[in-house]
């Protein structure tokens, strides 16, 4: 969920086409079939390139990929009508709503053996009962990271980070869900609320801290931490560790009043032109061991259950609490879900806190 990095570029470079400014996906195919094509739309640095690597070696087959950084843009892509993507990794959230518009097809159940492996606590979720749109792939929470050399104490709440003391020195996620979803849990509220007294309590807190908010961060967030432009953000966990590992200064925690906790799942879109190839890609991803490199490349949670049985992850990241939370921790986690028309209020609300 951020920039590609220097290695992701150099292989994409090598081996795919990169796409991102482009309306459709290329389809050049360099001798290869298009039967053998797949069309990837997908978050930047979010497959380990030795994976992509592997499936178009065993099937020989040519991968095209595209991102995009944020899942409002990936929804507005295929609203438009899909211009040729075979595979994309909506939120779950976005799941139901893509499902319930005709804009994802299908999953033939029979050609997905490698579900049996996946964490039963992540299958069969209300967005899309029995998966009939989508398979996970991996999930996080969203939470916040530090300078704990500049705070000088542990931060794990909602409260500390809108205290005097970090005013002009907070980046909040820049997804109105997402963190007018997290100040709601604050306040004793669902996140899911279509309240619209609730939401407007939200929105009133953002706007009485707005002081303590630098930045409003799309997809950068652990970026403005590193180079010490903002003492705490607000990301997904995932994006944050990457530069903890990197950096001992950085710190990061699950709020202890709680969080939200996200899906990301692969999904065919509607019209796929290589629904068959983008099957068996699901299903060659959801092999412990496809699924561990990957998890061990992104640093978010695996839905592969048997790849942790089988001590596939690194333990580093096995045994970190930031990214396989402790019981206590994961039972405050809450899905967002598709709210219908309550949508309008929070970007309403949302429009009106950036706007003053």
């Amino acid at each position: 969920m951020k920039k590609i990095s220097r290695f992701l570029i150099l292989f994409l470079l090598g081996t795919l086409i990169i796409l991102g400014c482009q309306s459709k996906p290329n389809t050049s195919t360099n001798n290869v079939s298009d039967s053998a094509v797949l069309n990837i739309y997908n978050w930047a640095d979010y497959i380990a390139p030795e994976v992509l690597q592997q499936f178009e070696q065993e099937f020989k087959a040519k991968i095209n990929y595209d991102t995009y950084d944020s899942s409002d843009a990936l929804y507005a892509k295929l609203k438009a009508g899909n211009p040729g993507y075979d595979l994309v990794f909506p939120q779950d959230v976005y799941v139901k709503i893509m499902a319930k518009e005709g804009l994802l097809e299908e999953i033939s159940p029979q050609n997905i053996t490698n579900i049996k492996h996946l964490d039963k606590q992540l299958i069969d979720q209300d967005f899309d009962p029995k998966n009939q749109y989508s398979i996970p792939y991996v999930w996080g929470a969203l939470g916040l990271g530090y300078n704990g050399e500049k705070t000088g104490e542990k931060i794990d709440s909602w409260q500390q980070i809108f205290s005097r003391k970090y005013q002009g020195q907070v980046a909040v996620n820049d997804d109105p869900r997402a963190m007018l979803g997290v100040i709601l849990i604050y306040l004793g509220y669902s996140p899911n609320t279509t309240n619209p007294q609730e939401i407007e309590q939200a929105k009133n807190f953002l706007l009485e801290h707005k002081a303590n908010i630098a930045a409003f961060a799309a997809d950068n967030g652990e970026n403005l931490l590193e180079q010490g432009e903002v003492t705490i953000i607000v990301e997904w966990n995932g994006d944050i560790l990457k530069r903890v590992q990197e950096n001992p200064k950085l710190r990061y925690a699950f709020p202890k009043e709680g969080s939200l906790i996200s899906i990301d799942n692969l999904c065919i879109p509607k019209d796929a032109p290589h629904k068959e190839l983008a099957e068996k890609f699901i299903n060659f991803m959801s092999a412990p061991e496809m699924a561990a490199k990957n998890a061990n490349f992104v640093h978010y949670a695996t839905s592969n259950q048997t790849a942790l049985d089988q001590g596939l992850i690194n333990q580093k990241d096995r045994h970190n609490p930031g990214i396989y939370p402790p019981a206590e921790i994961r039972k405050k986690l809450t899905f967002l879900q598709n709210v219908g028309q309550a949508t309008a209020l929070y970007d309403q609300a949302w429009t009106e806190i950036k706007a003053q």
